[in-house]
């Protein structure tokens, strides 16, 4: 097959959904696929074997929660000259879509291509779900040029329905398992907790250092390592400073790509405490097939549709004391963290990419299966 990945984002970082596009992308390609990606600004040229085409200029944005970069508006001409000459079986956009591109992409397609989307967010605040809803006007009729529409989760599925009025079958974010689960493992560092992720507030880095403050006067073992970058660090160091634990507390910046697994790995406790706006957590799972002592998170939906099944690994980022007490309770008892860490390393595993790439790879064949036949009758 002939694949086609539309995302209005860059390809260059590994956010989220950009990751999602590469794992996948490269998957289907050691698959014999040809794999092509149809995206907003990137400087990389092609991607695992496949060629980029950057479509347009992008301008940073903030929304639900995140900053992203919006395309600006892309050339017709352009798409349609690309899509004349690559002919794709398949496009696979990545949903909510830019009116700017990926729905000049959609709109512009053959009647022989199928397209398949995977919608990728949950609202964080009003405002989003909203704007989420202007969105759905601009897009018109393109909507309905879908064969299928997928969901990363359920609260994803939930909200592609209330919002946009999409119906989706549920089909997970995906890692490559095997490079997290090759990691190289010394022993869980004792009494380390880690945080990874971007420091912006609703990320809640600034809620696990309260906590930890807590912790640290009944357990002054106990270790937290901050990494990522984000526009909350120079308030997280000034906090820190002021609390006088700068000799507990680590700043490792951003982590290249290829250290992750790694650092996950020699983790006792790695905490995620986000207050909203998940639609799945994709780095819950990383840090589960990395091997990390216990992945905890907070009790939002999307970290609830990977942790739900073991309560006691959720927790409400907001509640320090409660926080610090689960932090305390998973240093303290080795047991728990041994059973929790069984469980999780067996309950990774179904989002491994050989897994979930085998169920798109049918997804998409069933797509132009029915487009021919539509075409023929």
């Amino acid at each position: 097959m002939k694949i086609g990945f539309v995302f209005d984002d860059t390809l260059d970082s590994y956010d989220g959904v950009a990751q999602y596009v590469k794992t996948l992308g490269s998957w289907l390609n050691s698959q014999g696929h040809e794999v092509r990606y149809l995206v907003g600004e990137t400087k990389m040229l092609e991607w695992s074997g496949g060629k980029v085409y950057s479509l347009a200029k992008n301008q940073k944005v903030r929304f639900n929660g995140n900053y992203l970069s919006m395309p600006l508006p892309a050339s017709s001409r352009k798409i349609k000259k690309i899509l004349e000459r690559e002919q794709f079986d398949v496009l696979h956009v990545q949903v909510p879509y830019s009116p700017f591109m990926a729905q000049k992409v959609i709109n512009n397609s053959s009647s022989s291509t199928s397209i398949i989307g995977t919608f990728h967010i949950a609202p964080h605040g009003f405002l989003s779900e909203w704007g989420s809803r202007g969105l759905k006007i601009m897009y018109g009729n393109s909507i309905k040029k879908f064969d299928q529409m997928l969901s990363v989760s359920q609260p994803a599925a939930d909200f592609a329905r209330r919002a946009y009025g999409i119906k989706s079958s549920i089909l997970p974010n995906v890692i490559d398992y095997e490079k997290f689960a090759s990691a190289k493992k010394s022993k869980n560092e004792a009494n380390t907790i880690l945080f990874f992720g971007r420091l912006v507030k609703r990320k809640g880095a600034k809620e696990l250092l309260e906590a930890f403050n807590i912790l640290h006067k009944y357990n002054k073992k106990a270790k937290l390592i901050i990494a990522g970058k984000g526009a909350e660090r120079k308030d997280l160091e000034e906090r820190v400073a002021q609390l006088k634990l700068q000799e507990d507390v680590q700043f490792l910046g951003f982590i290249e790509e290829n250290d992750k697994p790694h650092l996950f790995a020699n983790a006792e406790i790695v905490c995620y405490p986000s207050t909203g706006g998940e639609s799945f957590g994709i780095v819950l799972i990383e840090a589960m097939a990395a091997g990390a002592g216990v992945v905890i998170g907070g009790n939002n939906p999307g970290y609830t549709s990977i942790l739900g099944a073991k309560p006691e690994l959720l927790f409400d980022p907001k509640n320090h004391l409660a926080l610090a007490g689960k932090l305390s309770e998973l240093l303290d008892n080795k047991q728990l963290r041994k059973n929790l860490h069984e469980w999780q390393q067996k309950e990774v595993k179904q989002y491994d990419v050989n897994i979930v790439g085998k169920k798109l790879e049918a997804i998409y064949k069933r797509a132009i299966d029915n487009r021919s036949k539509t075409r023929h009758n």
